[in-house]
């Protein structure tokens, strides 16, 4: 089966900000899921990885930051603290950090597996 696919040109530019910056921090298997007409939770998810808790909480830290110096600021946060999955729920996207454990039991790309999606190119 052949995934649809995506043009980063189309998602709204904080979804892009929000994928560039995870990579900043050198995230990987960065994920953007289009769930508009699949999920009425929120239009996107920018999935993303972390090597390490540490690296978990500071992907998700500058996330969050760097948003908020645009003035786009989350709804929620969960899982700050334990560094294992990060979600930040900005309401028109959310997005979510993992440690490989946890991503790997999760498995949201094959849950949401008929969503067109963009995977970062540079990895």
């Amino acid at each position: 089966m052949t995934l649809p696919t995506m043009d980063p040109a189309d998602f709204p530019a904080e979804v892009t900000r929000a994928a560039e910056l995870a990579v900043e921090l050198k995230a990987h298997d960065v994920v953007v899921l289009d769930l508009r007409g699949i999920s009425s939770a929120t239009d996107y998810f920018v999935i993303a990885g972390g090597r390490s808790d540490v690296q978990v909480k500071a992907i998700a830290d500058h996330v969050v930051n760097e948003l908020k110096k645009d003035s786009i600021r989350p709804e929620h946060v969960e899982g700050m603290r334990g560094g294992r999955w990060v979600l930040v729920d900005y309401v028109d996207f959310v997005l979510h950090v993992f440690h490989p454990e946890a991503r790997q039991f999760y498995q949201l790309e094959n849950l949401w597996g008929d969503a067109a999606r963009w995977e970062n190119p540079d990895e």
